[in-house]
Formats: C-alpha cells, structure tokens, sequence
C-alpha cells in the first residue's frame, strides 16, 4: 500500500465554477483534522480557534477549471475522508474550538451552504487499502458523481452514479409515490428557484415536514407473525464470520433471539436509520456482525420474501411497505449502484455489490468524475 494516492478530479459539468475539498483524519501525523490545500498537495491542519463558527485560516479551495477540465491531486494516507464538491460557488468550512471542523449540512437552516450546488463521496486510505464510496444516505446532490480505481495491473474498477438528469427522474418519481399512497416523500425534494436541488434521506425528513412515524411497523408486525408461528422456515441470518450461520427465534411479540443476542422490535426510524433500538452497536463483535445484515434486511423489506439472509437483489423491495427512496435512488443510478442507506453494503457472500464502492490493496490512480458521466 502507497505511502500517498494521486486523485484525478474531472469536470464534465456545464460549469467553469466547480471546486473540491478534500477532508480527513491525516493518518501519518498523529490523527490531526485536515483539508488538502489549494495546490493540491500539500495538507492544512486548522488550529483551535478562540470562538465557535470561526473562519479556516486557509482558502483550500481546488478550482477544476473549465468544462473537459482534469485537476490531479495527491493525498497522503487519511481515515474518514471526503472529497466535496461544489458548483456555481465555493463551500464555507468552519471551526469550533477543539479544533473541530464543522462541515456543509444541508439540514441546518442557517448554514452558509444550503442554497449552494454541493455533493461528496467518501473514502478511506490506510495500510491496508484504498476504500471509497458514493454516498446517498443524507442525500442526493444535483451534481452528479463517478469514480473509478485503477489498480496496479491495470484493471479498473467503475461506479457510474447518477446521469445529469437522474435527479430531476429521482424526484418525479418520489412525487408520484407520494401521490399514490398519500406519503410525503415529495417533501423530500428540495427546490431553490423552480430547480430540484437536491432529494434528501427520509431519515432527515422530519425537518422538512416529512414524517414517516409508524410506516414500518405494520411490516414488522407481519414478519413477528410470520416467524413465531414456527411452522415456517425459521429465519437464518449469515453473519458472513466466525459465528457463521445463526438461527433467530422469535421468543414473544416484542423479541428475536438470534445465536444468543437479544434484540427488540425495531420502529420506523430504527429502519431508516440502522442505529438506534436493536440496531445500536456496541461491544459485542457477535452482535455487530447480526445487526448489518438484520438491518438492512428490514430496510429493505426483504424479510418476508427470504429466510436466509443477506438475501439476493430480487428480493429487495418488492412489497409494502419499503424504502422507496432506497427503492428508487438504485433504480436512477446508472450501474443501480450507490449507499441509499447505511447497510446498503450488505450482500450474500460472493454476491453483486449494492453500495457504489471501490477497494483495492494496490490502488494507483482514483478518478473522480464531476458532472455526470462514468469516470474512466
């Protein structure tokens, strides 16, 4: 594994105003918060500032320039990393004394960089492997992204994201869903100036009046039903480690027993989420191998159409009610790729992955693609 990795950023945007930052945990010096400077190279470690929403010291601003534009840049080794993205302005960062960082969120309403173009992906880069995803699990940016890795021989691994016009079909469709059954996913749609901006995570959705208390509990109340009848096929749940293969007993109407791990009923917002309720890790390895797969099992509807899980593809989705917003961001993707939840990389052994990611032990070159368009 290299020392540092070269990072191609390409703009195939309509835009000559697109600027990346690069953010993470720099780990060669001591685990210190950093941003990658404006040259591309060199590394920026904020210092504690005296007051909260202070200004960085640094504009680490990385201009792609023009359209057809590729800027390369080189990362040392970072944990938690994340190249953002900006179109028609640049991102404002800030610091909170510690010095901790506070990043563009597109849910608090007063910060500077709501109404602004933005999106990222993340990645981590370590002695053992380059690791990077699209991420969908706050939101889906109008600015399009794609990567791709090439490895040492050469062969390259590719994940196309959404067209230029995915998100403009995203939400059409999440308004027609709200149309048929009377949800609000449509509230989810975030428009500034008649344009869809961005298509946010129902589990940010209470902010925008999206409010979705109560939804999956009639499908957990359907499978408590199915699976304590124990005339069934009893649920399996491949923990894809040491302990392997464990049965879950459903012992009452408010408890799953799998192996020897107890777990309670899971609420809407323990689904959405995947981290609250029985889907809180903690430190029992056992019990953090059952809750990926049993989570996203749940998200993604699938429990009643398998026993054994994680289960294939053609299982996710196909009964109400689900995630429709998880349903329909792999439907509008190119490659049906990309992290619409936080366990979307849960798959069966040897399975096709779900989540948009790219890893390898011998990584040489990461392309980001900004724009739309896969990255190659």
């Amino acid at each position: 594994m290299p020392n540092s990795l070269n990072i191609a950023l390409r703009n195939t945007s309509n835009s000559d105003q697109v600027y990346a930052y690069i953010t993470g945990i720099a780990l060669q010096h001591g685990g210190q918060r950093c941003i990658l400077q404006a040259d591309g190279h060199g590394l920026y470690f904020p210092q504690n500032p005296p007051r909260i929403c202070s200004p960085l010291a640094e504009d680490c601003a990385i201009p792609l320039g023009p359209p057809g534009s590729t800027v390369t840049v080189t990362i040392p080794q970072m944990a938690g990393g994340r190249i953002w993205v900006s179109r028609g302005g640049k991102l404002t960062f800030l610091l909170n004394p510690g010095p901790a960082l506070v990043e563009p969120s597109v849910l608090n309403p007063t910060d500077p960089n709501r109404d602004l173009d933005f999106g990222f992906c993340e990645f981590t880069l370590n002695d053992a492997q380059l690791y990077a995803n699209l991420t969908y699990v706050d939101f889906v940016p109008r600015l399009p992204l794609a990567m791709t890795l090439t490895r040492v021989s050469g062969s390259a691994q590719h994940v196309a994201g959404m067209p230029p016009e995915g998100l403009d079909r995203l939400a059409a469709d999440l308004r027609e869903q709200a149309r048929s059954d009377g949800l609000p996913w449509d509230r989810l749609v975030v428009e500034r100036n008649g344009t869809v901006l961005r298509v946010l995570n129902p589990t940010h959705g209470n902010g925008v009046g999206a409010r979705f208390s109560g939804y999956f509990e009639p499908f957990v109340d359907a499978v408590w039903a199915r699976y304590r009848e124990r005339q069934q096929q009893a649920l399996m749940i491949d923990t894809q480690a040491a302990p392997g293969v464990l049965r879950a007993d459903f012992t009452s109407d408010s408890e799953v027993v799998v192996g020897k791990e107890r777990f309670g009923r899971p609420s809407t917002a323990d689904i959405l989420g995947c981290n609250s309720g029985p889907f809180t890790t903690g430190p029992s390895p056992v019990r953090n191998a059952i809750i990926p797969r049993l989570a996203a099992a749940f998200a993604r509807s699938a429990l009643l159409e398998d026993h054994r899980h994680p289960s294939p593809p053609d299982t996710f989705y196909r009964r109400e009610p689900t995630n429709h917003y998880a349903r329909l961001v792999h439907a509008h993707t190119v490659d049906g790729k990309g992290y619409a939840f936080a366990y979307d990389d849960v798959q069966p052994s040897g399975g096709d992955d779900q989540s948009g990611k790219v890893n390898a032990g011998d990584p040489v070159l990461l392309t980001v693609t900004v724009g739309g368009g896969l990255a190659q």
